[in-house]
């Protein structure tokens, strides 16, 4: 009978595939763009596989899903942004930080470089678009007072994601929540210069844009530690190769081979964490502290109940 059973798991291993690639999710936050270069570049370039790993890229239809596609199991790992992480968690999902892939801020507040608004206190009296309350207003808002303006200075206005086009329109007399990495280049594009007003120079604690989600009780799962891994040398590759690494990238889906990507591409570059499984505390405390201070979550939670660094 053993002899029959090590027969048995001796012709099973043999009918399975030589070393089979474990399978990962990943939703990204928006449909695929350079923000998500060291991710195309890990797949393109045998990163993932080298690894060990089979990981398939997930666009979401909505880019606040994510967050919920991991809490309810459907997807391995997320790609969010630092702030929502936050207000995930004051929401109870069950998500937590275990890397980063843009560890600086991209959101700005921007104007039109030939319009009337030259500083920040020129905003008085102005309409000001938006996409998404919440994080933006508590950016708007903290900008405002180191001007010595208050919410009642400026008219919000909701533009939806037509960030650009209500600049361009005339709709609104600045944006906030528009990427130096693409709405700046946008408007260039349209034959407009824009002038930005960054956030962390102006009183708002830095923080890391876009980060790499998983489920709080999974953090510990084997595959995550090699997807950083593979992300880590797709992120030096591409920053000692950025020439080849556009053509790599463009190659792999010819809508994005564009000016606009183009430029994107190369402005992303050197945002992109070049350790990416590195864990700032203090930073992380100090931006949860801001957003407690505007009203946006109730508490500071230890930071090791959201945020992680696998080993």
């Amino acid at each position: 009978m053993r002899r029959l059973i090590a027969a048995a798991a001796l012709s099973l291993i043999l009918a399975s595939p030589a070393g089979a690639a474990d399978k990962l999710s990943v939703a990204l936050d928006w449909f695929v763009n350079p923000d998500h270069a060291p991710l195309v570049v890990a797949r393109e370039k045998g990163f993932f596989a080298a690894e060990g790993l089979d990981v398939e890229l997930i666009a979401p239809a909505d880019p606040s899903a994510p967050p919920r596609l991991l809490a309810a199991g459907q997807v391995d790992v997320a790609i969010s942004y630092q702030p929502s992480l936050h207000l995930a968690v004051k929401e109870g999902l069950p998500v937590a930080r275990f890397g980063t892939l843009v560890e600086t801020p991209l959101n700005t507040v921007i104007v039109l470089a030939d319009g009337p608004v030259k500083t920040v206190k020129d905003l008085k009296g102005k309409k000001v678009g938006y996409s998404v309350s919440g994080f933006e207003d508590a950016v708007l808002l903290q900008m405002l007072e180191g001007a010595g303006l208050t919410a009642k200075d400026v008219e919000l206005v909701n533009v939806n994601f037509a960030l650009t086009g209500a600049l361009l329109s005339g709709q609104v007399d600045a944006v906030v929540g528009g990427y130096r990495n693409f709405e700046l280049t946008e408007l260039e594009l349209a034959g407009k210069k824009g002038r930005a007003f960054f956030p962390e120079e102006l009183g708002i604690p830095a923080y890391d844009e876009l980060i790499y989600l998983a489920r709080r009780d999974r953090t510990g799962d084997p595959r995550l530690p090699r997807f950083l891994a593979a992300v880590e040398k797709a992120t030096l590759w591409l920053t000692n190769n950025p020439a080849e690494a556009w053509a790599l990238f463009k190659a792999s889906d010819k809508k994005l081979d564009d000016e606009l990507n183009r430029r994107a591409f190369f402005d992303t570059l050197p945002r992109f964490a070049k350790r990416p499984a590195a864990l700032d505390v203090g930073r992380t405390e100090r931006f949860a502290a801001f957003l407690k201070a505007k009203g946006l979550i109730d508490t500071v939670p230890p930071v090791e109940t959201y945020a992680v660094a696998p080993k």
